[in-house]
């Protein structure tokens, strides 16, 4: 048998992120992951940061690579009609967004763990949560065929929308809330140089594209397609040309590369409440998806985890109130971040719902592009709302 403070469950962004933070309160944590450190490592996710979630790395020390390394945007572009317009962050709110892989930042905080010699186990298996409504809450796993029981004050369920920490809660205690979009989007990645000085999101009458990068020498694109689409029909020269036409406007020329990675993700909406469940707390995914338009899905996992460490630092200080509170509080922010990323969505992307409808979101994107209010308002949401 093990003893620990808080038992983590998932070592993406969110529970490496609140192990790091725990430390720094001097909170012992023991982070379990079921896959192994070379896959959590190199998975390719998001890469838009916002302001918190930089701040975040470096209060645990882990932000030197990434400040070497990545990009910082002011701003970025809308394209329709096939004209851009840019929204000028920096100007508008004060703050700008970096650009910086997911899968870098994991393994900055994997390596940051490694180097305190802080618990952290990947490849375990047959994970299973019980006792979660009483003072000592077990988390039994497999790790190389032994079995492993761990003793813990509390469970953070940071393991993502398919983990067993969400499943670990009756159903009858979680009210699900949920929107399947009626498509997905086929992404890239390319050894290409990026077409843009800044990420660029485009509607267009055959559907939304995105220009993105990851690096001076990587790109990062994304087409509309259908929620059950065929990847295997897209050749690289299709996907190359559909971007073309996607991204066309004046004075911009796309720069083709060899593709290196390609998948489709499905767009959907996704709250489950409450995030807390007797000494259980969800983060992240695992309580929560936003559909990717509005760059929140690795944000909001980090500001829910930072809002979990502060309250479980309270908690082992004598004050229990934070913790209390933590889901309302995570919640609040939740559902802002789940209407900008809808509006976003609704926003860019071609709904087959009708030519009024089509009119009137073009409308709303002329408009958008000629208030100042309006764009102050896509910013402030954009570059990160305020924790709380």
């Amino acid at each position: 048998m093990a003893r620990t403070q808080v038992a983590i469950i998932g070592a993406g962004p969110a529970g490496l992120m609140l192990g790091a933070l725990l430390a720094r309160h001097g909170v012992d944590a023991v982070i379990l992951e079921a896959r192994s450190r070379d896959h959590v490592e190199h998975r390719i996710r998001a890469g838009v940061l916002e302001q918190g979630t930089v701040d975040a790395m470096d209060e645990v020390g882990a932000g030197a690579r990434m400040h070497a390394q990545a990009l910082v945007h002011d701003g970025a572009i809308l394209r329709f009609g096939g004209r851009s317009h840019r929204v000028d962050f920096r100007a508008l709110t004060g703050k700008a967004v970096t650009i910086y892989g997911q899968h870098e930042l994991v393994r900055d905080l994997v390596a940051l763990r490694v180097a305190a010699g802080a618990p952290l186990e990947f490849e375990v298996d047959d994970v299973r949560l019980t006792g979660l409504e009483t003072a000592r809450p077990e988390v039994r796993f497999r790790r190389a065929g032994v079995e492993t029981v761990l003793h813990c004050d509390f469970v953070a369920g940071c393991d993502g929308f398919h983990g067993v920490a969400r499943a670990a809660i009756p159903s009858e205690r979680l009210r699900i809330f949920e929107r399947d979009y009626p498509f997905g989007w086929l992404g890239i990645l390319a050894d290409a140089p990026p077409s843009s000085h800044e990420l660029v999101y485009a509607h267009h009458d055959r559907g939304f594209a995105l220009l993105s990068m990851r690096s001076p020498q990587v790109s990062r694109l994304y087409l509309q397609c259908a929620a059950d689409e065929d990847l295997a029909a897209w050749s690289d020269a299709r996907i190359w040309d559909e971007l073309a036409v996607r991204l066309a406007a004046d004075d911009f020329t796309l720069t083709p590369g060899p593709i290196t990675q390609r998948s489709i993700t499905p767009m959907r909406s996704f709250v489950a409440e409450p995030m807390r469940h007797g000494n259980l707390m969800l983060a992240g995914d695992a309580a929560h998806i936003v559909p990717p338009t509005g760059a929140k899905g690795l944000n909001l996992a980090i500001a829910d985890v930072r809002l979990l460490a502060e309250a479980l630092a309270a908690h082992y200080a004598g004050d229990p109130a934070l913790l209390d509170s933590y889901s309302a509080a995570c919640l609040r922010r939740v559902w802002k971040v789940e209407r900008f990323s809808w509006w976003m969505t609704r926003l860019l992307h071609r709904f087959d719902d009708g030519a009024f409808a089509a009119r009137i979101q073009r409308a709303e994107l002329d408009y958008l592009v000629s208030s100042h209010a309006a764009q102050t308002t896509l910013a402030e949401n954009y570059v990160g709302l305020p924790l709380r």
